[in-house]
This record gives C-alpha cells, sequence and structure tokens, in this order.
C-alpha cells in the first residue's frame, strides 16, 4: 500500500475515492501533503471518504502528524494524516 500523495491541484473527490478504495481493501491509508493549499485539499477529502464509507458502514477516525520527507536533495516537511476504521488502535511512529 502507498501512500496518497495529495497536491494543490488534486481533487479531493478523486482523493476521497482513492482513499475510501484503500480503507476497503486494507483498513488503513496514510495521506500526505506538503504546503497549506495542498492540506486543505487533503482534509477536505478525508471528510469525503468518510461519508462514502458511511454507506458500508465503515467509521473512520484520522491522525495528523509532522513528517520530514526528502525531495531532490532538500527536506520538506509533509503533513501526513494517518486514516483507520474507529476503534482500532492507531500506532504513532
Amino acid at each position: 500500500m502507498d501512500i496518497i500523495k495529495v497536491s494543490a491541484h488534486s481533487r479531493s473527490t478523486a482523493v476521497a475515492g482513492a482513499i475510501a478504495g484503500v480503507m476497503r481493501d486494507f483498513r488503513h491509508a496514510e495521506v500526505q501533503a506538503i504546503g497549506a493549499s495542498a492540506v486543505n485539499q487533503a482534509v477536505k477529502a478525508v471528510a469525503i471518504a468518510r461519508s462514502y464509507l458511511a454507506e458500508d458502514d465503515i467509521d473512520i477516525v484520522c491522525v495528523p502528524q509532522f513528517v520530514e520527507i526528502d525531495i531532490d536533495g532538500q527536506e520538506r516537511t509533509a503533513v501526513r494524516i494517518i486514516v483507520e476504521p474507529r476503534g482500532e488502535v492507531v500506532r504513532i511512529s
């Protein structure tokens, strides 16, 4: 399972569909965004995915965290959102 990467230009409904699909298959998703606009799209996508998954009686929670990543030799801070079904243990790494 790969990290779902979100940019400022990502369509929140498309990202939501990806989150919902990964949740149905793996019961765990990770969404990553760099920059305020990308984080905004990611948060909207999680909210939309929650409504998509409600149709399948899956309620989700998310835990945001900061992660340092390397892009072309430059260290950047990203927001990673861990998405899991409500009631399961969320691990912080």
